[in-house]
């Protein structure tokens, strides 16, 4: 369904797409959109605060791994992080459908400069309180929900109709752009300088994407129709994706692999330390191997076309079994080049995902479209975190990995099922056109034909 369409009743008998309609745009095209004003202030000051952004993660992970030794301490700390998406996200992707998107922003980019800087602060500490760290993961979280749907559905209204799937994927290549420098600096800041310094850059880093929203040109943002305040608006947009197959099918894809697949902040610390006795640099050049496979998964996607539901399910496939090759490597040598693998097919399922509902929802209802993708995709994280982490704990930490490939397995094989169904009906469709065009007046003779054997 195209975001032209009326409304969800009518979408319903929409046939998902599984046809492989991905043609190579050439390369000169895949920054195409970095021709437009308003998006190349987005892209470049995003490019700059998420890798402060994946700087504090990375470090926030390895301090918590630190000082408390414990896989559930570190799902615990997940479940802080991405509670607030689970329980409050909805209700930001119906305020990024009401509000100016680009004030949205301002107010909750300025606010996680204030969460970052009070993080430096306690890590500067000689003994830094460890419920604090939990307390400000907690606010970041909430402050989550209401900033990842109206940063999202914003690329679409700083780009023209026709260039919005390669603003999406170019938005898509610079979060995964950005994990491959953060990490690494982050092992190099943990290392000489300590954990504070790493919050410290990351609140200065939000200083470019500010800046980049004050200097948009409003007047020449595509703004969609806001949404009128109104009762039973989550509601509505549940019942939305559910009726609308290239939404739901991706959004049920995205939610197994969300929940058991990726927990990278719990797997990966553990793996590397306890099962391949690494350090922390061990980790951040492990994580910045995973994000050089993500970068090139990403920029390969921004030369796509179309998302589809094959394309979905085979990178699923391939996720799931990288994700087995990386849980048996018996070494560092074998595990780096699995890494790169699991990061290529995990970015390249996850833009596809993304880009199949951002680009096929409607823009009446892409804010609560969107919080519910962040939802399934943030907000399960609670969930899984800490289960993953206790049974790395419990079975060992190889037994995370294992988890999370039978969790893109299931997925792939739930997404390969409901393409195979969709075929089968488009078949069918297809047939009873074709005898429709070969005979018009076949279903009167068939009527005539039964009356005259019941005579």
């Amino acid at each position: 369904m195209t975001a032209a369409a009326a409304s969800a009743g009518s979408a319903t008998t929409t046939p998902i797409t599984v046809e492989a309609a991905t043609a190579a745009d050439p390369p000169r095209r895949i920054f195409q959109s970095l021709g437009i004003r308003n998006f190349r202030l987005f892209f470049f000051g995003q490019l700059v605060s998420q890798v402060g952004t994946w700087l504090s993660q990375v470090a926030l992970t390895l301090l918590i791994l630190h000082l408390t030794n414990s896989g559930v301490a570190m799902g615990a700390l997940i479940a802080c992080q991405f509670a607030p998406v689970l329980l409050l996200g909805f209700y930001g992707g119906v305020t990024a459908d009401r509000r100016d998107k680009r004030r949205v922003l301002l107010i909750t980019q300025t606010l996680q400069m204030v969460q970052s800087a009070v993080l430096a602060v306690f890590a500067f500490m000689p003994h830094p309180p460890i419920a604090a760290f939990y307390v400000v993961a907690l606010a970041g979280g909430v402050l989550l929900a209401f900033d990842n749907p109206a940063r999202r559905s914003f690329v679409t209204e700083m780009v023209p109709l026709d260039h919005v799937q390669n603003a999406v994927m170019l938005n898509a290549a610079l979060m995964t752009a950005s994990r491959v420098v953060g990490p690494a600096l982050a092992g190099l800041l943990v290392v000489t300088a300590g954990y504070g310094w790493a919050f410290t850059i990351n609140a200065v880093s939000y200083l470019a994407v500010i800046g980049g929203l004050w200097l948009m040109r409003p007047s020449e943002l595509r703004r969609a129709t806001r949404t009128p305040k109104a009762k039973g608006q989550v509601r509505d947009g549940l019942r939305y994706v559910r009726n609308v197959p290239e939404l739901w099918v991706p959004m049920v894809m995205v939610t197994i692999i969300g929940m058991l697949t990726f927990n990278f902040a719990v797997t990966l610390p553990l793996f590397v330390v306890r099962s391949l006795q690494g350090s922390d640099g061990t980790y951040t050049a492990l994580y910045a191997v995973l994000s050089i496979g993500s970068l090139a998964a990403a920029l390969a996607a921004a030369r796509q076309r179309t998302s589809t539901v094959r394309t979905a399910v085979r990178a699923a496939f391939g996720f799931a079994a990288s994700m087995f090759l990386l849980a048996a490597a018996p070494n560092l040598a074998t595990a780096f080049p699995a890494a790169l693998l699991v990061g290529f097919f995990s970015i390249l399922f996850m833009t596809g995902a993304t880009a199949m509902v951002q680009v096929n929802a409607d823009p009446a209802m892409r804010g609560r479209v969107l919080s519910l993708q962040a939802i399934v995709i943030l907000g399960t994280s609670p969930i899984g975190g800490p289960l993953v982490g206790a049974a790395c704990d419990a079975f060992g930490a190889r037994s995370g990995l294992v988890i999370g490939g039978v969790g893109a397995l299931g997925a792939a094989l739930w997404g390969h099922r409901q393409g195979l169904r969709a075929r089968s009906t488009a078949g069918v469709a297809a047939v009873a056109r074709r005898q429709r065009a070969a005979n018009p007046s076949g279903i009167r003779l068939g009527i005539r034909n039964d009356a005259a054997r019941e005579a």
